[in-house]
């Protein structure tokens, strides 16, 4: 890395993460929160002790791929079948006025519609991190609760490709997206072949040999996501892929046990790189329609997601978790406003918008989850599940 060394620029970020993880819990505060501040601390537009970023925004983003693949391999491909065809209605009306609501907060202060248009796209994702991460799945009445997110996420990353592919390649980008949707399935059964007659027989000669096993599960997880790349489709949906197809074997809950603290030291990097690619000295030029954008989408998603799984005749009370939990904009978000101002397709100010309505909605959405429902880092003993 440019102007320091990879060692240095990890030490300061641990280092920091431990001191502000520690501040947080003292002052009961989402650690979450502790990892954005840092990269605002010391980032780029901070003080500057880790200048250059694209080297750890990558690295962190292998923190998202082990979550998906940890996601899939909690869930049976015949229950996971039955959440994607419940999910389907709920997430095209969602997603739907979201774009339409957040279009409408954010024309006023932007220069184009072509601006607003794409602000309100970038609003109809939630965030994969923020639901999966806390969400107690070992809690069984939560588990049905974690399937509906599930299917809704994924369903999230197929129109986040459609929407980046349309950015990236206009009419060419569409046709690009459909085919992309249709090596899905192809991906789906080579990987299930892959695993049947390659994966698993080899797991069960050496599965003596955790090592071993620790490292082909490392190597099919980053094998599918690349591959799933190369089809035109997101390596999270590779990764997840990659978990399901393991997901009726024995052995993937001792793959899932291995994984998690990898998963966690990668996501600690994502969160500090999005604290640390915001300028927090362009924050006055978009404070007022950032702070509207993010009230709405704080508003609106629970509310909307309450009534939509209510006519799926879900409970109340279940209806109103999944709500709070998705309530928030999505790290797809961002990358469509970097992909986007890197374009030149949008103004910096709409650039900036989607960058700061994601962040706090990201950070509120928080706090309104670990204070209020059942989460592994809750503060509260009451609250705490994992």
């Amino acid at each position: 890395m440019e102007g320091t060394s990879v060692t240095f620029s990890f030490f300061l970020i641990f280092s920091g993460a431990a001191v502000f993880a520690s501040i947080a819990l003292y002052t009961r505060q989402p650690l979450i929160i502790a990892y954005i501040a840092l990269g605002a601390c010391i980032g780029p537009y901070g003080l500057s002790l880790v200048p250059d970023l694209k080297l750890l925004s990558d690295i962190g983003h292998i923190g998202i791929i082990f979550l998906l693949f940890l996601l899939g391999l909690d869930m049976q491909p015949r229950a996971l079948f039955a959440t994607l065809r419940n999910a389907t209605v709920v997430m095209v009306a969602s997603s739907a006025l979201f774009l339409l609501a957040a279009y409408a907060v954010a024309l006023p202060f932007l220069p184009s519609k072509l601006d607003a248009l794409v602000v309100g796209a970038a609003m109809m994702f939630s965030s994969t991190i923020i639901g999966i991460k806390l969400l107690p799945t070992t809690v069984l009445h939560h588990r049905h609760t974690g399937e509906l997110m599930v299917g809704m996420l994924l369903l999230q990353d197929l129109l986040a490709i459609i929407v980046l592919m349309l950015l990236m390649g206009g009419d060419a980008g569409g046709a690009g997206a459909a085919l992309s949707l249709l090596s899905l399935p192809l991906l789906c059964a080579g990987a299930w072949v892959a695993v049947r007659y390659a994966l698993l027989p080899l797991i069960a000669r050496f599965d003596r040999f955790h090592e071993y096993v620790f490292l082909v599960a490392i190597g099919w997880c980053l094998g599918v996501a690349e591959v799933a790349q190369v089809l035109g489709l997101s390596e999270e949906i590779g990764a997840f892929i990659a978990g399901v197809t393991i997901a009726t074997s024995p052995i993937s809950q001792y793959i899932a046990g291995s994984l998690r603290p990898l998963r966690d030291f990668f996501l600690i990097l994502f969160f500090f790189s999005v604290g640390a690619r915001f300028d927090l000295g362009q924050l006055d030029r978009i404070l007022l329609p950032a702070l509207l954008l993010a009230a709405l989408v704080l508003a609106l998603k629970p509310v909307v997601y309450r009534y939509l799984l209510g006519g799926m005749s879900e409970s109340r009370s279940l209806a109103w978790d999944l709500g709070f939990r998705l309530g928030q904009a999505s790290e797809f978000s961002l990358l469509i406003a970097y992909i986007a101002f890197d374009l030149a397709l949008i103004s910096q100010d709409a650039s900036l918008l989607i960058q700061a309505t994601t962040i706090l909605t990201l950070l509120a959405s928080s706090y309104i989850v670990v204070l209020n429902y059942p989460t592994p880092i809750a503060i509260s003993d009451r609250l705490r599940r994992d």
